[in-house]
């Protein structure tokens, strides 16, 4: 117990715990679905058309008798695809630029940066999605020897959409670094600009941003889900819990209710899960602020 009681607080407490274990679930599900899915996510059979959840197909068949089970196994890849790739898209691009806006604040970049952040995110991320994702289509985009996935597409303009969240974030922080005495004594000391804001500023804004991608995790997973659900993300015959919702719309008042109640709950435990392990990287990284109850 002893044991268990240090793994919960080294997770920011029982809240992270769990949702270190969904995730961790979530991401083995994910990559080994090849190897756990029972059936091909893909094979129809109208024989087996809308059968109830048994001890065969323990998630029952859609209206294709495509096994649901095996399709809400596979959606997670295109949804942690999609979620996880934006973060990182948006982590490339915002780093630098609320970097250096922070550590040289007063200058016309900052002015220039933060007033343009401030009018993309005046927009909600939802919208910006479906809006562009609507413009460039859902088609596949052929330039020259390349070829990018209407998924591809959604991760990098959901990534380029968290920009300014994650950019003014990382700004709110160096602005504070950088006032700090051990940068004045860094300077004293020598050091260059780049030198200081990379190996030393850097480093001390990395927790909020650590908590925020988390939480941003979470976002992605909603909102890919919701484009998809309206038809402009993962095409079907692509298993996706939003395009998987999005088929069982005409089959809510059938009675056939396991065609949307297990992609809808995947995709309520999976924003659980990814808040619930913000919550505790929060409680970890600072503990000042505790949401679990327990200090560290």
């Amino acid at each position: 117990m002893r044991r268990f009681g240090s793994f919960a607080a080294q997770c920011g407490g029982p809240a992270g715990l769990a949702g270190v274990l969904i995730v961790t679930v979530l991401v083995t599900v994910a990559v080994f679905a090849p190897v756990i899915a029972p059936f091909d996510p893909l094979q129809v059979s109208i024989l087996d058309k809308l059968n109830t959840p048994d001890n065969i197909f323990w998630f029952g068949t859609d209206q294709s008798g495509r096994d649901v089970l095996s399709r809400v196994i596979w959606g997670s890849r295109a949804s942690l695809m999609v979620a996880a790739g934006a973060v990182m898209i948006g982590l490339a691009v915002a780093l630098p630029i609320g970097l250096v806006a922070g550590f040289y604040s007063g200058g016309w970049f900052e002015q220039a940066t933060m007033r343009v952040l401030e009018a993309v995110s005046a927009i909600p991320t939802l919208i910006w999605g479906i809006a562009l994702v609507g413009i460039f289509g859902v088609r596949s985009a052929v330039w020259g020897p390349f070829t990018i996935t209407n998924e591809e597409k959604l991760l990098g303009l959901l990534g380029l959409l968290y920009v300014p969240t994650l950019a003014r974030l990382t700004y709110a922080s160096a602005v504070i670094e950088s006032r700090t005495n051990y940068v004045a004594a860094r300077r004293l000391q020598g050091a260059g600009g780049l030198r200081i804001m990379f190996s030393d500023v850097l480093p001390n804004c990395l927790s909020p941003l650590i908590v925020q991608a988390t939480l941003l995790l979470a976002i992605g997973i909603v909102i890919e889900a919701a484009i998809s659900f309206v038809g402009l993300g993962v095409q079907p015959p692509t298993p996706s819990w939003g395009n998987m919702l999005a088929s069982a719309r005409e089959y809510l008042l059938s009675g056939e209710w396991w065609l949307s109640v297990f992609p809808g709950a995947a995709i309520s435990l999976t924003v659980i899960g990814f808040n619930l392990l913000g919550d505790g990287l929060r409680d970890r990284l600072d503990p000042r602020h505790t949401t679990s109850g327990i200090t560290t």
